[in-house]
């Protein structure tokens, strides 16, 4: 799909000055995927925070005149001795503990939530406290030796205090983020924001113009190709395209859609139009590729983590309808904030209302797909999955813009010819082609009226109770 997105207008500058402004894009944005991803950047910090404490705090013990908790020598060494060692061991039953939990969510969920766990902030700081704490203990204890340093050992023991109950909270933490109620209601909270940001117009919000006519006329002048190892598309710099483009009065395509994997060799550009070549490292350095996607411009792939966790609920070897409800309910929400939001993003303008960037978006086809189609496949044969797929589907065509519900209408046809194959027995049909919110117990005013119930040994006063 191509519209056009009009830029700001401080972003219409085609300088030099705009253009090396955005040269450390690609390295701000490696750094701070480095840093979000990598989990042993705090401890090693806590670390190097411990040994730089610890000679301060033996400093700040010589002028306070405090004897804090009055320990003798023996004791103050056993005590720092023994928080050390179990502080050692808490580290390793830490990473025992969130290894085998994440292993076993990944299994019975999706593979793709495995990173969330080790990018959590609680999860970070918490091991941090254990690194600090056991390294503080350490360097403590080297220095017990002809004299008790009350301050330092007073410290040890509130930071082993702390760890305890950090830990306390840390596994509780675990067990209820890594819930498969948990787990889509996070991932669906990042894609409403994900979606707010790359489609930041309510649908018919304004007049969107039409791409230029030369736009598919103009020869390319200019294939560049991927050099480098294979990797999926990440996320782009639209800015600094752009001022590539204005400077050198051309229009800039980027071939594969965010989320696309990229062979080497791939095409990543094609400039139609301009002066000059444009060099390949110059482009280089407004796209990023990874090894998996993820949700920084792709919405869609919020929707695909969410359908995932569905699909293996629904697979024969787990058989957890329950969780594909959970998972409807979110896709709902992210369905119903898509299709209030105008897609026509794909193509920038100048003031001149010259395309200067193409870029591939999805539509709204694409995501009632995505969204609906598989877990409609693999959840056939569940009365629970049909009936609040139905309700789902009746719910955004009575809230979405009529321009909407077209595409909406015919996976509703689609969901009626599944059930019409998959129940043979005319009142399970029924039950299946019914809309509930919960999939099965939300709609107690649905009542079989072919079938006859009788209760012979219930009274006769209250058998139409």
């Amino acid at each position: 799909m191509v519209a056009v997105l009009e830029l700001p207008p401080m972003l219409r500058v085609g300088s030099p000055l705009v253009i090396g402004n955005r040269m450390f894009w690609l390295q701000r944005k490696r750094c701070r995927a480095f840093l979000k991803d990598s989990l042993w950047v705090v401890p090693v910090t806590s670390m190097l925070a411990a040994l730089i404490c610890a000679p301060l705090t033996r400093r700040l013990n010589y002028t306070l005149p405090f004897s804090f908790l009055d320990f003798g020598m023996q004791g103050a060494r056993a005590a720092v001795g023994m928080i050390a060692a179990s502080m050692l061991t808490f580290v390793v039953f830490f990473f025992s503990v969130l290894l085998v939990t994440v292993q076993i969510a990944s299994g019975n969920l999706s593979p793709r939530i495995i990173a969330r766990p080790f990018q959590s902030t609680v999860l970070k700081a918490a091991l941090g406290l254990f690194v600090f704490t056991f390294t503080y203990g350490v360097a403590v204890l080297g220095r017990l030796e002809d004299q008790v340093l009350q301050l330092p050992v007073f410290l040890t023991v509130l930071l082993s205090v702390a760890s305890i109950g950090t830990f306390l909270f840390v596994v509780e933490f675990v067990g209820k983020e890594l819930r498969p109620a948990t787990v889509v209601a996070r991932v669906a909270q990042r894609g409403l924001q994900v979606i707010r940001s790359v489609y930041p117009l309510p649908l018919g919000a304004g007049a969107i113009p039409q791409p230029s006519a030369g736009l598919h006329k103009e020869s390319v002048c200019q294939l560049v190709r991927h050099e480098g190892s294979p990797g999926v598309v990440v996320a782009f710099d639209m800015e600094r395209l752009f001022s590539l483009a204005l400077k050198n009065q051309c229009t800039i395509e980027l071939v594969p859609q965010v989320g696309d994997y990229v062979p080497p060799g791939g095409p990543l550009f094609r400039i139609r139009g301009g002066g000059r070549l444009i060099h390949a490292r110059e482009l280089g350095h407004a796209i990023t590729l990874g090894r998996e996607r993820t949700m920084e411009q792709d919405p869609a792939f919020a929707f695909r983590i969410i359908v995932d966790i569905a699909d293996k609920a629904l697979s024969p070897a787990i058989n957890d309808p329950t969780t594909g409800v959970l998972a409807i309910d979110q896709i709902q929400c992210l369905l119903q904030e898509v299709g209030e939001r105008d897609l026509s993003t794909g193509t920038v303008t100048d003031d001149r209302g010259q395309v200067r960037v193409v870029y591939r978006t999805p539509n709204w086809q694409d995501f009632v797909l995505l969204a609906v189609s598989e877990i409609r496949q693999y959840g056939t044969n569940s009365v629970q999955i049909m009936r609040r797929l139905r309700a789902m589907l009746e719910s955004l065509i009575a809230v979405l813009p009529p321009a909407r519900a077209p595409f909406l209408q015919q996976q509703l046809d689609l969901l009626q010819v599944a059930v019409e194959k998959a129940f043979v027995d005319p009142r399970d049909r029924r039950n299946a082609t019914h809309a509930d919110s919960q999939g099965l117990g939300g709609a107690s005013s649905y009542v079989d009226r072919d079938v006859e119930v009788s209760f012979p040994n219930t009274p006769a006063h209250l058998r139409g109770a």
